[in-house]
């Protein structure tokens, strides 16, 4: 039994980065409370474990991926999803999180009753149905859906004499040695995963509607390796992981203020590297540089399989699949023997868990988000999303450390409950959630929490400014109202008023 009542303190969903990162957080914090996290896999690591397909890799650095209070060592800048696990494991494994973890565990649905402070949380796992109270529920099972990529169905699919496979259900028994391989899609799982495969492939064509922004960057990271030779390790991260945040918040603010120079920059790079292979309508969008997430490739992997012959970009619309491959509308015929639908994402809020407070179903695109990780109306709760612009763990970092000061305020002051409240009369006008137009916001507008233009309520894209904001910013602000759950809650509330 929990300080407060129920049966947990802290219920965290979902044992990938952001997971084991609140988990870290309350180790570290010596909060005290209790927690635990259930996972719906069988192993930890979240996207990094889902994901299996050829390349899978990160797509920002991994200074900023990692977390603050535990330094990356490795040299890739860019690393492989294996990898990535491996340093979760770690983590987990010196912290005690491991102990915490439990595999199998699907949560179905969650209820909030403000009479007991609890959440009671439906569980499936392989023994059927069951029921566990938390006072708190951090959902960090992602946003996206694990079971439903996007998967578009084009005319003429079921006729493709060869196989068609989604990077998201990768199958083990794929062997694409020697095959002619068409991959749909140019954004960061096509991005990797068609150099990889061209190693073995007898061809890759990645067939693209429109093309992505698609910049080089050193395979390995020169200047951290060069700071650990002669600076304590955690030094050198700290150095290492703030020049990379610097940078990318340098490279996103040059893109949206000047966007022709950046979009200049990147084809002067683009030709450089390709030279006579370079063709213009394969490699430049229609849209301003980060309008659209930007791609980064390291070493110019995919630029080199190009040049190699290994790998053909084919720019146009598909008009349907044949027996032989894919047919475009401008008539050519993209013969593959396999065909890799990276079409990407389908957007889902910490894992599809269906919500209701008091009885109330929770909609989320009916609710706004407050101070980047919790939802109007809703008690108790938190979802950290990444950031689209830098690495995800920047926003997972702030929004653990804000949590585990919330859990201190209710701590100090004896209240069980808070929940983000707008004030009566109050109108928030929405805008996009999110800094980029990526195709699967578009898709699922109302599948994530609105935001506004201002703080608090919204889902903000600036790490440098949440990171004075998040941690600067009064917890008892007024609008994250704070209370006790039971009979007596509204004399206690008063009682403490009081004492305030």
């Amino acid at each position: 039994m929990s300080r407060t009542g129920c049966d947990i303190d802290v219920l965290i969903v979902g044992a990938g980065i952001s997971g084991i990162g609140m988990a870290a957080h309350l180790e570290r914090t010596g909060s005290g409370r209790s927690y635990v996290l259930l996972e719906r896999r069988a192993g930890l690591g979240g996207t990094w474990d889902l994901f299996r397909y050829p390349g899978i890799r990160s797509d920002s650095d991994m200074h900023t991926l990692s977390y603050a209070f535990e330094p990356w060592t490795g040299r890739e800048t860019l690393a492989s999803g294996e990898r990535i696990r491996d340093y979760l494991t770690g983590v987990a494994a010196k912290y005690g999180i491991d102990r915490h973890i439990r595999y199998g565990q699907k949560v179905v649905s969650a209820q909030f009753s403000t009479a007991s402070g609890c959440w009671t949380v439906t569980i499936e796992d392989e023994q059927g149905w069951r029921e566990m109270t938390a006072n708190w529920l951090y959902l960090a099972a992602g946003y996206y859906d694990y079971d439903h990529p996007y998967d578009p169905r084009f005319p003429g699919e079921g006729e493709f004499s060869g196989r068609v496979v989604h990077p998201q259900h990768w199958p083990e028994d794929l062997d694409y040695t020697g095959k002619r391989v068409a991959v749909i899609g140019s954004g960061a799982t096509a991005i990797t995963v068609v150099p990889t495969m061209a190693d073995r492939a007898a061809k890759v064509t990645m067939v693209q509607r429109t093309p992505t922004y698609i910049r080089s960057i050193p395979g390995h990271d020169r200047i951290g390796h060069f700071l650990r030779r002669f600076l304590p390790v955690k030094t050198a991260f700290r150095i290492t992981r703030w020049l990379h945040v610097v940078g990318a918040d340098k490279m996103y603010r040059t893109a949206r203020e000047k966007p022709d120079d950046v979009r200049a920059s990147l084809e002067e790079q683009t030709r450089g590297l390709l030279g006579a292979n370079y063709r213009a309508e394969d490699f430049t969008p229609p849209y301003a540089p980060w309008d659209q997430r930007m791609c980064f490739v390291p070493d110019a992997d995919l630029f080199e399989a190009i040049n190699a012959g290994k790998v053909d970009i084919a720019t146009g619309h598909i008009e349907r699949f044949s027996p032989e491959g894919i047919v475009l509308t401008d008539g050519r015929t993209i013969e593959a023997d396999i065909i890799v639908k990276a079409t990407g994402l389908q957007m889902q809020m910490g894992g599809g868990v269906a919500l209701t407070v008091d009885g109330t179903r929770i909609v989320p695109g009916e609710h706004f988000y407050y101070k980047n990780c919790m939802i109007s109306g809703v008690p108790n709760l938190a979802h950290p999303v990444p950031y689209t612009n830098t690495g995800s763990t920047l926003r997972f970092d702030l929004v653990s450390e804000y949590v585990c000061r919330v859990l201190a305020h209710m701590a100090r002051t004896g209240t069980t409950i808070a929940v983000p409240t707008i004030p009566e009369g109050e109108t928030l006008n929405p805008v996009d959630s999110f800094a980029v137009e990526a195709g699967y916001v578009k898709r699922s507008p109302d599948a994530l929490p609105q935001s506004t233009d201002h703080d608090p309520w919204r889902l903000n894209h600036d790490y440098l400014h949440d990171r004075k904001y998040m941690r600067r910013a009064p917890i008892d602000d007024g609008l994250l109202r704070f209370g006790r759950a039971g009979a007596n809650a509204r004399a206690a509330d008063e009682q403490l008023e009081a004492a305030e």
